[in-house]
């Protein structure tokens, strides 16, 4: 494992343009309550935009499929995995390949995860690198989401984003560790390491 900079943190072009008509989470919502958005429509809300959501290829889905899968199985009690499902930002609804969140069957039945609810997000990124490590990252590091993975395929590492800063400007996680194939990545919930997870067992073979 090696230690890195954290990732930039400046806005894509799209959250700097002029002329965009931003949305709270509630009028989001409104949206999907009044079926204007269904599960048709392949966006998620991001930073008040709507945002398209990328295609998973296949070496992706294999990836969050293997992910959530070694996640449920080293969970303590009382945390919950919870794959590519909206959680609640401040004005965001992002919709993560995988979180480790406080909670029980029915803990979410009627709200998403949002605030303390969070351990560990992961995204999993091949062509979404830029926007996993850049504007997504400046919003979990906003909301003070503890520990931030980015499962990179491209590079066959997994990238950990630690000790948030959310009044910093941008916001910025201070710390990156980035742990290879020959490592395992620690499962860190509440500041404690319940246990590690081999990298090589995350990247699909044919990013080996």
């Amino acid at each position: 494992m090696t230690p890195a900079q954290s990732p930039p943190t400046s806005p894509s072009p799209l959250y700097a343009a002029a002329g965009f008509f931003r949305l709270t989470v509630d009028q989001y919502h409104e949206m999907i309550r009044n079926n204007t958005l269904t599960t048709d429509d392949r966006v998620e809300l991001l930073d008040g935009y709507l945002v398209n959501k990328l295609p998973q290829n296949t070496p992706h889905g294999s990836t969050v499929d293997r992910l959530t899968e070694d996640l449920n199985r080293v969970k303590p009690t009382g945390w919950r995995v919870r794959a590519q499902l909206p959680v609640t930002l401040s004005n965001s609804e992002p919709e993560p390949d995988a979180v480790l969140v406080r909670g029980y069957r029915r803990t979410y039945d009627l709200r998403h995860p949002t605030g303390t609810d969070f351990g560990i997000l992961v995204e999993v990124a091949d062509s979404s690198l830029a926007l996993d490590r850049g504007p997504k990252a400046n919003l979990y590091t906003r909301a003070g989401i503890p520990v931030y993975w980015i499962v990179n395929i491209p590079d066959r590492r997994v990238e950990v984003y630690t000790d948030p800063d959310p009044a910093a400007n941008p916001p910025v996680y201070r710390t990156r560790t980035d742990y290879g194939t020959g490592d395992a990545v620690p499962v860190v919930l509440d500041g404690v390491a319940v246990a590690t997870l081999p990298v090589a067992d995350l990247i699909p073979v044919t990013a080996l």
